[in-house]
């Protein structure tokens, strides 16, 4: 078997109500896509990511009407029963932003910061430092967010001349990630100098390679006890997106490196922002490292299930615990250790239906037109019937055994 390693060591930082790092669980965040002036669409989208998922939300803080939104988006968050941290994403104008607009400074769980872009120079670390300090008056963590794309071009150029005059041989991409880290590192002393404690610093080096994400975050890892927060910084769409941030991140993960997570999904035209959250929460639970909801197996089909019924009904499935999973985290306790089954015939369908706490075995092409329904590893049941009367039938077997089986929490959110 192989087994995850030990979890980097990091500072415990507290966020909100979450705890980042030290022996917290990994946390997922996600960020709105709306206009942040618009405060009832920007909340009403932290609400959407935290109820799919997310633990904490992030949102651009760019322009003064924005600033001037957070405390409104932050209060209909709270009214909705919204507890997840809001972070303020800062990008050049942030030291006026936040000194300006002090109940933004006041609503905001978190501040991102990019040192790549507070300024250049001496500006750089006034402005820097300015930021930190807010933080430091208002009792907020930050992190401090390398982007390759946005890398402080001072520290590259004198890099890369270094190379050159003394004939190192170093290729741009090592002296890039290698600035990276650098920068993250003289940027937390530059923090802590300005009067952060240690345990107000999250860091994150974010690339759009893989390849270089994982070269960047083992180096970081060894070079300081801060959380860190992981990603590419544009994954891209769809199956690309999702592959590469897998791979990316599940090495780090499996190595024990990680404390915060996101899937930076570029979504289609009018697509669901949901779905990275999703993304981020399928990673972390395919390697054991979280539950977030009960987890369904499906057949992946052959030439063995010619009929689609068993894709409608595992499609069906997994929206149904989707669009159920926030009442059922709120009224029962381990509901997310749930696992289900949904198979296109007899040749594993049986044995895989028996290994989930309920799974069903469709019939495959020329097998008889009957399904039988294993719960808890004994067969209870056989459905017959259409597909829209399947799911019916095995929605309700699912309801019934939630209801049977997973204790109720009470009002205050502990098992009953």
């Amino acid at each position: 078997m192989i087994h995850l390693s030990k979890r980097h060591r990091t500072v415990p930082v507290r966020v909100g109500p979450i705890t980042v790092g030290g022996d917290a669980p990994v946390v997922v965040q996600s960020m709105t896509m709306t206009d942040t002036t618009d405060a009832a669409s920007t909340a009403a989208q932290c609400i959407e990511l935290w109820e799919a998922g997310s633990e904490m939300v992030r949102v651009t803080v760019n322009i003064p009407e924005a600033a001037a939104a957070v405390p409104e988006i932050k209060q209909r968050m709270l009214d909705a029963g919204c507890n997840a941290p809001l972070i303020g994403d800062f990008h050049y104008n942030g030291h006026l932003l936040l000194t300006r607009y002090p109940e933004c400074a006041q609503a905001l769980d978190k501040y991102r910061i990019n040192p790549g872009n507070v300024g250049t120079g001496k500006r750089r670390d006034e402005q820097f430092s300015t930021i930190c300090k807010v933080a430091v008056d208002h009792n907020r963590p930050v992190r401090i967010g390398v982007n390759g794309g946005s890398l402080n071009q001072e520290l590259v150029m004198a890099r890369m001349q270094e190379n050159t005059d003394r004939g190192l041989g170093r290729t741009s991409e090592d002296i890039y990630n290698e600035c990276m880290v650098l920068s993250a590192i003289q940027s937390t002393e530059l923090a802590i100098e300005s009067g952060l404690r240690q345990d107000q610093i999250i860091i994150s080096c974010k690339t759009s390679k893989p390849v270089h994400l994982i070269e960047i975050y083992r180096a970081l890892a060894k070079q300081t006890a801060q959380p860190l927060h992981l990603g590419l910084t544009e994954a891209g769409m769809g199956t690309k997106g999702l592959v590469w941030s897998a791979a990316a991140m599940g090495a780090l993960l499996t190595n024990g490196i990680g404390d915060t997570v996101r899937v930076s999904l570029t979504p289609r035209p009018g697509g669901d922002r949901r779905e990275e959250v999703y993304a981020a929460c399928e990673l972390l639970q395919s390697l054991g490292l979280r539950s977030f909801a009960p987890s369904v197996t499906a057949c992946p089909g052959c030439g063995r299930t010619t009929s689609s019924t068993f894709q409608e009904l595992a499609e069906r499935v997994q929206g149904y615990i989707r669009d159920t999973m926030p009442r059922w985290k709120q009224e029962y306790q381990g509901v997310e250790e749930l696992t289900l089954a949904v198979m296109g015939c007899v040749v594993n369908g049986p044995g895989e239906s028996k290994a989930a706490n309920i799974g069903i075995s469709l019939p495959g092409t020329g097998e008889a037109p009957t399904c039988p329904v294993y719960i808890d590893g004994e067969h209870a049941t056989t459905l017959r019937g259409t597909g829209d009367e399947l799911a019916a039938a095995f929605q309700k077997l699912l309801d019934d055994y939630v209801e049977r089986k997973y204790p109720r929490r009470d009002p205050v959110g502990h098992a009953g």
